[in-house]
């Protein structure tokens, strides 16, 4: 996948960087593999606003994606690969021997006519759906499923992967994108191959309004605000918060640089084996 520059004849245009849609195959969605989808700007059944900055944007349909990899042992082939305006990565649309159809992540290297399929013994090719049981140590994986059965839910994203780095007492020792590895049972479904549309972490939209298309609405710093709407708000000038030193926080008085918000005594935590990396200093 690549990205598209434009001449800077503009300020819009000038660090602008959109993808290109090299391989999109098929423009229109697979109807029966779509839901409406209902938007909530933010707000919850009392119409009161839980979630800053969403509203408005362009209409969208959900897109069903066979996260769990149901059909088991039975083959299926890339029919299109499709663009799916609620995720960052594009999605392949399948087609099984038996006639029905199924969406999945398309994975770098995934192109119409290949070949996929899931099940115990099937060969770990790009696309193919296994249990890390039987997927080689070393081996790249996304789409990982934490509890067996419940579909993945690891590294799903745009350019995402997982290293599947060994494998001890029915667990498999995982590498996540973090740098955390963490222990997750080998019977666990995970899709072989990278999540595609890896440069998505280059794009440039170029202008706010292209943000407001996708539902985002404008933010500001809390420094900038008044006393009354946040911690920090408030002073003459250009006040660390308040006229004074005031540690960061969110508007409802959460710690933002330090503060720990995970569980001391979280039951998933006797799964990782190593904390992801610490920021380099």
């Amino acid at each position: 996948m690549a990205l598209k520059t434009f001449r800077p004849l503009t300020p819009t245009n000038r660090f602008k960087a959109l993808p290109a849609f090299d391989e999109i195959t098929k423009s229109k969605p697979e109807k029966s593999l779509v839901e409406t989808k209902h938007k909530t700007g933010g707000r919850n059944n009392n119409g009161r606003i839980t979630t800053r900055h969403i509203g408005g944007g362009h209409k969208q349909k959900y897109r069903v994606i066979d996260f769990k990899r149901s059909k088991r042992n039975i083959e299926a082939e890339v029919k299109a690969i499709e663009y799916d305006p609620n995720r960052t990565c594009r999605i392949a649309l399948l087609q099984y021997t038996d006639g029905e159809k199924a969406y999945i992540l398309a994975a770098v290297g995934l192109s119409v006519g290949d070949k996929v399929s899931a099940g115990n013994s099937v060969e770990p090719k790009v696309g193919n759906a296994l249990p890390l049981s039987a997927i080689p140590l070393g081996a790249s994986v996304h789409n990982v499923e934490l509890v067996a059965g419940r579909g993945g839910q690891i590294a799903r994203s745009a350019g995402q992967l997982v290293i599947v780095n060994n494998r001890e007492a029915g667990y498999a020792l995982v590498k996540l994108p973090s740098g955390e590895i963490r222990k997750i049972h080998e019977n666990c479904y995970a899709t072989i191959g990278q999540v595609g549309n890896a440069e998505h972490m280059n794009e440039s939209s170029g202008k706010a309004g292209r943000s407001r298309w996708r539902g985002v609405r404008p933010t500001v710093r809390g420094m900038v605000m008044n006393p009354v709407d946040h911690p920090m708000g408030g002073g003459q000038g250009k006040s660390k918060g308040g006229g004074g030193r005031h540690h960061p926080m969110s508007p409802w008085g959460q710690l933002a640089k330090g503060f720990k918000t995970r569980r001391k005594h979280k039951s998933s935590s006797n799964f990782i084996v190593e904390r992801r990396s610490a920021k380099k200093k």
